[in-house]
């Protein structure tokens, strides 16, 4: 079975059960938490290794995971563990994250700009992205400063991309240079 399927189908019934429960909110909570701890390659170097034994592996997991997770959570790892699934944790929590925001109509979008932005830039980027209606209700956005784009901004939401910097620009340019079809080849 696929990473990608593992992740959807154990994240989902976190998911449903936590809706049934009325404790989304809760497990999202939850999810970021071990998302972190899923960040430390350490960590992840210990759950993946198949060095150490499971009933070691379970040790560390509760005692980072007690009194830091609901119960439900808590469970939900305790399976994720019998099943021997926690190679996975890492791909069920991006998942769990993913579905949370599908279920509550908020869209991820990433603005990277060669400089800072004040404020008044970026409401206004934002009032012309809710223009758009490509978007769902509620916008998640993240400023990155990249200062190898020279100027002007990329935005990035769900599987579109809007680049208008000026490295872009100039790779645009260098291709239709490098194809040049007006010099006759001998």
């Amino acid at each position: 079975m696929s990473v990608e399927r593992i992740a959807t189908r154990y994240s989902k019934s976190l998911i449903d059960l936590a809706v049934e429960q009325n404790k989304l909110e809760e497990a999202n909570n939850d999810m970021q938490y071990i998302r972190k701890v899923c960040d430390n390659p350490d960590f992840m170097s210990l759950i993946k290794s198949p060095i150490i034994a499971p009933e070691k592996k379970r040790k560390a997991i509760e005692a980072i995971f007690t009194g830091k997770v609901s119960p439900m959570t808590s469970k939900f790892l305790s399976v994720v563990l019998n099943k021997g699934r926690e190679n996975y944790l890492r791909d069920m929590t991006t998942e769990f994250i993913f579905q949370y925001k599908k279920l509550k109509h908020v869209s991820s979008v990433t603005l990277t700009t060669a400089e800072p932005l004040g404020q008044a830039a970026v409401d206004s980027i934002l009032a012309k992205i809710n223009q758009s209606k490509t978007t769902d209700d509620n916008i998640e956005l993240v400023v990155k400063v990249d200062p190898t784009l020279i100027g002007g901004f990329i935005l990035r939401y769900d599987d579109k991309l809007y680049d208008t910097s000026v490295k872009h620009k100039l790779e645009q340019i260098k291709k239709e240079f490098n194809k040049n079809e007006y010099v006759k080849n001998l």
